[in-house]
């Protein structure tokens, strides 16, 4: 794909991006090597390579998603917390409506 003055002068439109004539000018050839580089990446055979995430191996570090037994955090206390609240109802906080 060739990149030519056109083609810059509406990639700028859309960016929203004042471009002059002269920049224009010195702009193209850039994105047209750009370009070039890309059309390179996908003559490369991918086919036995595994998609990642990242170019360094990353292990999460997952933890058992279960209740704590501490008794100050251990939950099963809605009717204590929403003790507090201004406003309850079906077991949940009242807020007011804040799009009409």
């Amino acid at each position: 794909m060739s990149v030519d003055a056109a083609t810059v002068k509406k990639i700028a439109s859309l960016a929203r991006i004042a471009i002059t004539d002269e920049e224009v000018a010195k702009i193209a050839p850039e994105l047209d090597n750009i370009m070039g580089w890309i059309e390179q990446l996908g003559e490369v055979d991918t086919s036995g390579i595994a998609p990642m995430t990242a170019v360094i191996p990353n292990h999460l570090r997952l933890r058992d998603d279960v209740v704590d037994a501490d008794p100050l955090t251990a939950g099963g206390k809605r009717a204590a917390v929403l003790a507090n609240a201004p406003q309850a109802e079906h077991g949940f906080f009242t807020v007011p409506k804040v799009i009409e």
